[in-house]
């Protein structure tokens, strides 16, 4: 009889693809956030121009590897095109109006003759290497933080980041959602009332067709963004009506934590011996801030949907973030002159084996991350 019975083979079961997802799921956006404010908080405290080029080399690379399919991951290219403009105008106006006049003079422009209520402007005269090379290397700090910034857009999920927002700030998220729906409500709206005219005979075009649009558009989407919020109220997208004040003590750690990171902050940029201080000062400020909105959130009843979780890969590309930071107040005390080069005379960059541990940091979350699957929103 079992000689008869054909042989059953063993089921093969196939893994959910919900679990191939799980295995390539997206970075949390908030670690994608505290590694790209490491890099720019590096990259303002040098003047190295070697060190600014290879921080943005490894952020772009970080970028086009570890970037999703969005709309919103494809706008890298015009953080890095903004940046290059902000240095090519600085150039200019060093080269035309020009501030360092001093050190070996490259070329000599006619100089204008401008009237007396202009002084201390001057058109012209001679182009210096110290003052292009002192440019170049003050406006690419602000070009490097801007991509630095870029990068954080491109790779974390604007509307992931927005629904990870602490349970205190909840009415903040909840206004910034309704915000951002209004740019891509108002032109559906458009879209969709044009095409209403057209099937109702409209033909009037221009500026006269125009006064005709904008009432219905305006009407349109502002009742649609008020639907949005109100959906989301009824979903229970934000707090309950029983929630409880918010006591003393969280209201103390909140202006104590907004005191110490401006304090930080200052001390960090302005003195000039202050990165010891301000770094210590900003991190008191985090730790208080943490608290506060802990202490907070906790006395409200706050609904997640999906919560984003927080593992070993974020907490990596966080770290790496700090470490940047970390590694880069060091080589200011180690070796100042490299991390600020003299701006006379003009030098090659020099270089120092902590800038590749800078770098290695900032590459560090291609191996720990991986690449979101396609299509999630």
């Amino acid at each position: 009889m079992s000689r008869l019975l054909p042989r059953l083979a063993a089921p093969v079961v196939a893994a959910p693809a919900s679990v191939h997802r799980m295995a390539r799921r997206s970075t949390h956006p908030w670690a994608w956030w505290c590694w790209a404010i490491g890099a720019a908080a590096a990259v303002s405290l040098t003047h190295n121009l070697a060190l600014i080029v290879l921080v943005c080399a490894a952020v772009i690379t970080v970028v086009m590897v570890r970037r999703s399919d969005a709309p919103w991951a494809r706008a890298m290219g015009l953080y890095i095109t903004l940046a290059l403009v902000i240095v090519t105008i600085r150039m200019l106006f060093q080269i035309t109006i020009g501030g360092i006049r001093y050190g070996r003079v490259l070329f000599t422009l006619p100089q204008l003759q401008l009237p007396g209520w202009m002084a201390g402007i001057r058109l012209g005269g001679p182009v210096t290497l110290e003052g292009l090379v002192y440019t170049a290397a003050d406006a690419g700090r602000l070009g490097a933080m801007i991509i630095c910034l870029g990068a954080a857009n491109a790779l974390a999920n604007p509307k992931r980041a927005l629904r990870s927002v602490p349970s205190a700030l909840y009415e903040v998220s909840t206004a910034l959602v309704i915000a951002m729906s209004v740019a891509p409500q108002l032109v559906e709206s458009l879209l969709r009332i044009r095409r209403a005219r057209r099937l109702r005979g409209g033909t009037v075009r221009g500026l006269r067709g125009l006064g005709a649009l904008i009432i219905p558009v305006l009407q349109d989407s502002i009742e649609r963004s008020m639907s949005l919020a109100a959906s989301m109220e009824s979903r229970g997208y934000g707090s309950t009506r029983d929630k409880a004040r918010v006591g003393r003590g969280a209201g103390f750690a909140m202006l104590a934590s907004l005191a110490l990171l401006c304090f930080g902050a200052f001390s960090l940029l302005s003195l000039a011996n202050g990165a010891v201080l301000g770094i210590s000062t900003l991190g008191a400020g985090v730790v208080a801030a943490v608290i506060a909105l802990r202490s907070s959130g906790r006395q409200l009843a706050v609904t997640h949907y999906r919560p984003d979780p927080w593992r070993a890969r974020e907490s990596i590309t966080a770290l790496c973030g700090l470490a940047v930071i970390g590694v880069t107040v060091q080589l200011g005390i180690i070796a100042p002159k490299v991390l600020t080069p003299p701006a006379q005379p003009a030098t090659w960059p020099a270089l120092d084996p902590l800038m590749i541990v800078i770098i290695g940091l900032i590459l560090a979350p291609i191996a720990a991350t991986t690449t979101p699957p396609a299509g999630e929103a």
